[in-house]
Parts: structure tokens; sequence; C-alpha cells
């Protein structure tokens, strides 16, 4: 077993059977899960959110599982967190309707109105950025794309969702704080200027250049290294669009996060050593992390199956939320005090 990174502080969260999670739940802890919908399902009614996903960094390192949940454990310091469902036309409150002082996790299923609303809004909502807000984005196993739909869960009732966000909102004592840190390994590199001429998940035309193309046949025409993501400049702020996939035949790309008309992406700076840059990003020294996820593509293209991240332990994800929407990023909070 590869050892990625070490530390003596234990993360918050463990990949365990279905009978621990549930015997969690039962004790009255409070959870953020993740695991296949059937097992999730299958969970007692208890203080938890969740969201769909098969892959994870467990305590043993990378793995793909759908017999196992992932249980992080929210600390709660005596005080009650809020669990609500916020639909599309809610969650622009999110960040009103957080604690004073706290935290906020958030998990939205993917390829949805929700995911493609918030990526879009979130910088805007009132009061973003000035209370934390940190969560990811559900997803399915990727060989089940087209014939599964992510979903997020309410464990306080058993409803599942197939849209909207799920929520906790966390408050802590006046004697603790929590922040929120982010691995991105890329940056905008300084090739062609793209611009897309419809917003969403799936492109088919765009201006490269100001010179219409259609993005498929670039990219594969040019053999553009598509573990690379989209990169777009929001202030100064390196914004990754992660591709899922090239259809040659229909000349359509589609993305893990939407792209938007009224953005200009470059191809990000390529990496010498991918999985290096990945290793010597991970922070050395780091306090207790009250919540991690990484995406699935750092998970597979990093090779990161059966290597361990030992304090970054969560699910792989569709997408990772630190205030805003992001794409191939690692997301951490950690509370202080």
């Amino acid at each position: 077993m590869n050892a990625v990174a070490s530390a003596a502080t234990p993360s918050a969260g463990h990949l365990v059977k279905p009978e621990t999670a549930a015997a969690l739940i039962r004790a009255g802890r409070t959870l953020m899960l993740s695991g296949d919908e059937r097992l999730l399902r299958t969970l007692p009614n208890g203080r938890w959110i969740g969201g769909t996903i098969p892959y994870f960094m467990g305590q043993l390192g990378g793995e793909t599982a759908r017999d196992r949940v992932f249980v992080t454990e929210v600390a709660t310091h005596g005080l009650q967190p809020a669990i609500r469902h916020y639909d599309l036309a809610a969650l622009s409150r999110v960040c009103v309707d957080a604690p004073a002082n706290g935290y906020t996790l958030i998990v939205i299923p993917a390829f949805t109105e929700t995911h493609s609303s918030f990526a879009r809004n979130a910088p805007n909502y009132e009061e973003m950025y000035m209370k934390p807000l940190a969560g990811w984005v559900a997803g399915i196993h990727l060989d089940d794309l087209g014939r599964a739909k992510p979903m997020v869960l309410d464990g306080t009732d058993g409803r599942a969702f197939d849209d909207g966000a799920m929520v906790m909102h966390v408050p802590l004592p006046e004697s603790k704080y929590a922040h929120i840190d982010i691995i991105n390994l890329f940056s905008q590199g300084d090739g062609d200027r793209i611009r897309f001429l419809d917003n969403g998940f799936s492109v088919e035309n765009c201006l490269i250049e100001g010179r219409p193309h259609n993005f498929a046949e670039y990219a594969l025409e040019r053999k553009l290294d598509v573990r690379l993501p989209l990169v777009a400049d929001y202030c100064g702020a390196s914004i990754n669009v992660a591709i899922k996939g090239i259809d040659a035949q229909s000349k359509r790309v589609d993305f893990y996060a939407p792209v938007f008309t009224d953005v200009e992406y470059r191809f990000a700076n390529a990496l010498p050593d991918y999985v290096q840059a990945f290793r010597a990003a991970l922070p050395q020294r780091v306090g207790a992390v009250s919540f991690a996820c990484n995406c699935v593509l750092n998970y597979l293209y990093c090779e990161l199956e059966g290597k361990r991240v030992e304090k970054m332990l969560g699910p792989m994800t569709f997408g990772e939320v630190a205030y805003q929407l992001l794409n191939q990023t690692l997301v951490y909070v950690v509370v202080e005090g």
C-alpha cells in the first residue's frame, strides 16, 4: 500500500459497512453519508444527509465500493445542526440561513438544474463568502452514466431527491471557527481562447480565437489532453471545468460542470507528472479535518486506487463546493479553536 500522505490526527470520516452506519444513526450521531443509492435507502431515519457515489478515499486507500457507506461524523459541540432540503428557488438563501458562527455542508445531484444554477449563480448569493460553505456533487458509477441518476437524501425522513440540494447548517461555539481550504493543481494556460455558443453540460460548437469550430473536432484534431480541465479566470481565481468525454460520432463534448457563453476558457497548463503534482500539493501539516472530498478525476488520473491520503478521507465526487462549484480539486474543512 503506497502512502501519499500521513498524519497523526484522524479524519472525521471512515468507509464502513452499512450496519455500522445504521448503528451510528440509531445512536443519535450527526452524519454526512455517501454511498450507493440502494444502501443509503436502507438506512434508518436520523440526523444525517447523504448523496450517491461509489468512489472513496477510505482509511485503507482509494477504492470503488458499492457494499459500504462513507460516514463523516459531524461534531456538534453540544449545539443542534439544522438539516434542510433546498429546492432551486430557495437555494439562494443557503448562506443567509447559515449560522453566524459555524459552517454549512451541502450536497447537490450532478447534471441537474440545481447543479447548473449553483455553478452560475452561487458567487452572487446573499452573504456568500461571509460564511463557510463546503460540500460536493453526488454522482454515480461511471459505468452507469446514462442509466442511473445521482441522488441526494434527507436522512431525517428518508426522502430521496434527484434535484435540489441537501444542506446541513452546523453551528459552532464562539470559541471555535471553521475554515475551508482547496487544492487545485491547475492554472489557465496561454493557449487558444475558447468561448461557447450555448450554456450547459454538453456542447458542440464554439469560437476558437473568435472563429467558429466544432469543439470535439478541435480537441481531437489537436490531440489535446482531456485530463486537463478548461480553466476560466474569475477575477483572479482559477475555476476548472472538467471534461467528462468526447463523443466523436455526434461531435459533442460533455463536462462535469456547465460552461457559459459569457465566460472565456483556456485549457489548463500541462502537468509534467500529474501524480507527483498532487502529492506535492497535499498539506504536510493541517489540523483535524472535519470534512473532505476529492474529485473522481483526481482519483482516476492520479491513480489513487489503493493509495492512502490519510487525513483527506471522503467521497471522490462529480464536483466540489468551496463556496462555489469547483472541478478537479480537493476541498476540506478544518475546525479550529
